[in-house]
């Protein structure tokens, strides 16, 4: 397992790139729906910051590894459905 900085730069990265991809998606993608553009960047900055703060401040009660393990998996999920919006950000 990653330590939490090393974490934390992953996730930040992986936005990042959506975020970026994202506008790339939507300027070179004909005219997509202005709204639904931004409404899928505020939700990956929202991402972002929630899963960094989740990094900070663990649940108590859950094992460590278990919970990080869960969060992993959560965040791949969630990424996983970004691509797929932005796969149909037509």
């Amino acid at each position: 397992m990653l330590n939490k900085r090393e974490l934390k730069k992953t996730i930040n990265y992986i936005c990042s790139e959506l975020f970026a991809e994202c506008v790339a998606a939507s300027l070179y993608s004909g005219k997509p729906n202005q709204d639904n553009v931004e409404a899928l960047l505020s939700s990956i900055l929202h991402i972002q910051s929630d899963y960094v703060k989740r990094i900070s401040h663990p649940e108590p009660g859950i094992p460590q590894k278990k919970y990080f393990r869960i969060l992993i998996n959560d965040f791949n999920k969630d990424v996983s459905e970004f691509i797929d919006q932005i796969g149909n950000l037509n």
